[in-house]
């Protein structure tokens, strides 16, 4: 995660800045981060909601179709699914793993 200079800061971020420096240093500041922000499923994360084999070899083909896997990486997906099944790239994730992971309510 990259860090931010105070010049940095004050030409992006004017306002928190100043909010900041006016604030009193006994106040209790608190800021809440959204992990899940920005956060883009991959492949494995598309095939740990598979229940069969059939559904994680048609999801590695749809994304190589749509060139967001590469042909090399889509066959050593194949093959591991085909060897060792579905469940081997982890447990089944079921509806509201982001929300439990990410801690949201």
């Amino acid at each position: 995660m990259k860090g931010f200079s105070k010049e940095e800061l004050k030409r992006d971020f004017p306002n928190i800045v100043k909010e900041i420096e006016e604030t009193p240093s006994e106040e209790n500041l608190s800021v809440k981060v959204d992990r899940s922000r920005g956060y883009t499923p991959n492949v494995i994360d598309f095939i740990m909601r598979c229940e069969k084999n059939e559904e994680a070899i048609e999801i590695i083909d749809y994304l190589e179709k749509r060139k967001e896997i590469t042909p090399a990486y889509a066959s050593s997906l194949r093959k591991q699914v085909n060897e060792k099944g579905v469940r081997s790239f982890g447990k089944k994730r079921t509806p509201g793993y982001y929300f439990r992971a990410f801690g949201k309510k």
